[in-house]
C-alpha cells in the first residue's frame, strides 16, 4: 500500500490517458444497433480511466476522445451534443460520487493483490458505473419520449431495469480492466484491447442477425397489411400495446420481448391466398367469409411453426381470438387454458380495432373504448388482465403511446 501511496498524480494522470486512448478506439469500433443508438464498449475503459484518476482532467480526456470519435463517425450535430452531454454528466456525476465515498483512486493500490482492490474499491467502481448508467438511461428515455411521443417515467423505469445487467458486467469488466493497468502497465492495457474487439465483434454479429430477422419479419407483416388499406401498421400498433399490458402484468423483459414477437405476427396466417379476396372487401363479411376468416390464426401458427426459433409463439398466435368464456376460435379454449400472451394479444388487437376507422363505423373515443373493455370482462377479455388495463394509471399510458403510434402511420401513410 505504502508503495501505491508514493504513486504521483501525475502518474495516475499517465494510466488515465493512456485508458481514454482505448476508450477512443472502442467508440471508433462502435456500430448503429438501432436507428437511435449505437453499440460501443468505450464506457468500459472511459470508467476505468475514472477509477485510476478520479479528476476533472480525466473527464476533460473523455470529452476530448468523444469529440473525436463522434467527429470522426461523421454523426449529426444533435446525436453528436446528445452522445457528449451524458456522457460527461455522467462520469462528472460519477467522480462526485467517488469523492463522496472517500475510496482512494485505484492507482495508489498498485501491487495490492486483485482481492484486496476488490475489497477497497468494488462498492465505489458499481456506484460510478451505476451512475454512468442512471444518467444514459435518463437521456436515451427522455430522447424516446420526445420523438416518439411515448410517457417518460414508464420508460425510463424500463430502462433503469434492463440496464440493471449491464451494469453488473461494466463493472466486472471495468474493474479487471483498471487493475490490469495499474499492475501491467502499458503492455497489459494493450492487451485488453484483444477481448474488448472480440467481445464487439460478437455482440455486433449478433445485434445484425437479430436486426435483420426483426426487418424480415415486419416486411412480411407489412406485404400482408398491403392488402388492407384499413390494417396499416395494424400489427406494429398491437406489438407496442401489447408490451405495455405485458410490462403491466409484471412479466419479465424477456417474456415481454416474446408477447411482442407473438403480436406482431398474430395475423401473419392472413398471408394465405385464400384469405386475399376477403382482406380486399369493403364492408361487412357474409358468414361463409366470416367462417372462413377464422382460420387464419390456424394458418399463422402453422407459418410461425416452421421457424425453430420462433416455436413458443405458436400458441400465441394460433389462440389470440380465443374468448375467456369460451366463445372464441379456433379451439373454444377458455379461462386459464388459453395461453397468457394470447389474453394480452387479444386486448391489444381490441384497441387497435375498435380505436380505427372503418367502413362500416367510426373509431371510438378513449371513454366509449374504456367502457368497451369493461363490457366485456370476464365474456371476451380475461378480468385480471381488464382490470390492470383499465386501471387509470395504465390506461393513460396505453391510449397516449397508442395514439401517438397511429398517428404517425396515418402521416407516414399520407
Amino acid at each position: 500500500m505504502a508503495k501505491g501511496a508514493a504513486l504521483t498524480v501525475s502518474s495516475g494522470m499517465g494510466m488515465a490517458a493512456l485508458l481514454v486512448a482505448l476508450g477512443l478506439g472502442a467508440e471508433l469500433l462502435s456500430f448503429d444497433q438501432s436507428k437511435d443508438s449505437a453499440g460501443s464498449a468505450a464506457v468500459i475503459p472511459f470508467a476505468a480511466a475514472v477509477l485510476v484518476a478520479p479528476a476533472a482532467v480525466t473527464v476533460a480526456m473523455i470529452i476530448a476522445a468523444e469529440v473525436a470519435g463522434q467527429t470522426l463517425h461523421r454523426r449529426t450535430f444533435i446525436k453528436a451534443v446528445f452522445n457528449l452531454a451524458q456522457h460527461t454528466l455522467g462520469f462528472s456525476i460519477a467522480i462526485l460520487v467517488l469523492h463522496w465515498t472517500g475510496a482512494p483512486a485505484f492507482v495508489a493500490l498498485k501491487g495490492s493483490s486483485f482481492f484486496e482492490c476488490v475489497k477497497l474499491l468494488l462498492m465505489p467502481a458499481v456506484l460510478l458505473v451505476a451512475s454512468v448508467q442512471f444518467v444514459n438511461n435518463l437521456f436515451v428515455s427522455a430522447a424516446i419520449s420526445i420523438s416518439a411521443g411515448r410517457p417518460f417515467l414508464p420508460l425510463w423505469s424500463s430502462h433503469l431495469r434492463l440496464g440493471a445487467t449491464n451494469v453488473l458486467v461494466n463493472v466486472a469488466m471495468t474493474f479487471y480492466v483498471t487493475w490490469l493497468c495499474v499492475n501491467l502497465g502499458v503492455f497489459g492495457t494493450a492487451g485488453m484491447a484483444i477481448p474488448i474487439i472480440l467481445v464487439r465483434q460478437l455482440y455486433r454479429t449478433t445485434v445484425e442477425l437479430t436486426t435483420v430477422t426483426e426487418e424480415l419479419l415486419e416486411l412480411m407483416v407489412a406485404a400482408i397489411e398491403a392488402r388492407d388499406a384499413y390494417t396499416s401498421g395494424h400489427s406494429q400498433r398491437v406489438a407496442l400495446a401489447s408490451e405495455i399490458i405485458a410490462r403491466s402484468m409484471g412479466l419479465t423483459h424477456a417474456q415481454v420481448e416474446r408477447v411482442s414477437v407473438a403480436a406482431l405476427l398474430h395475423d401473419v396466417g392472413k398471408i394465405d391466398e385464400r384469405f386475399g379476396p376477403i382482406l380486399a372487401k369493403e364492408g361487412r363479411l357474409t358468414p361463409e367469409e366470416w367462417e372462413i376468416m377464422k382460420q387464419h390464426p390456424i394458418r399463422g401458427s402453422q407459418l410461425v411453426g416452421l421457424l425453430s426459433s420462433l416455436k413458443d409463439v405458436v400458441a400465441p398466435v394460433r389462440h389470440h381470438h380465443e374468448n375467456w368464456d369460451g366463445t372464441g376460435y379456433p379451439d373454444g379454449l377458455r379461462g386459464e387454458q388459453i395461453p397468457m400472451a394470447s389474453r394480452i394479444i387479444m386486448f391489444a388487437d381490441t384497441l387497435d380495432a375498435i380505436t380505427t376507422d372503418r367502413p362500416y363505423r367510426k373509431a371510438l373515443g378513449i371513454e366509449e373504448a374504456r367502457a368497451e373493455f369493461i363490457r366485456f370482462r370476464a365474456k371476451q377479455f380475461d378480468p385480471t388482465i381488464c382490470d390492470r388495463v383499465v386501471s387509470a394509471p395504465v390506461w393513460s399510458e396505453l391510449y397516449d403511446t397508442f395514439a401517438g403510434k397511429a398517428r404517425q402511420t396515418q402521416r407516414a401513410a399520407s
